[in-house]
């Protein structure tokens, strides 16, 4: 499983409003182009762009941009993060 759960911080939520951007915690293995399909696949939606890095807790985060058409803060609705 490349996606693990979104993270709902104050820096995501402010992404999330100023940036059309999701913060998900993925898998340490998963590169962008299989972060990028999984999240398209799975959420029905269309991705721009994907930034990841390795945060002290060893976790990997993935930035997603969503296209215009796709505000990501309908997927947080349906994620229940808000």
């Amino acid at each position: 499983m490349i996606i693990k759960h979104p993270l709902s911080t104050e820096k995501a939520i402010r992404l999330m409003e100023s940036e059309n951007k999701l913060v998900f915690i993925v898998d340490n293995k998963a590169n962008k182009q299989e972060i990028k399909k999984a999240i398209e696949e799975r959420f029905d939606v269309k991705v721009v762009q994907v930034r990841t890095i390795n945060d002290p807790k060893g976790r990997k985060k993935a930035y997603v941009k969503f296209s215009a058409e796709t505000p990501a803060i309908d997927l947080a609705t349906r994620l229940g993060l808000m």
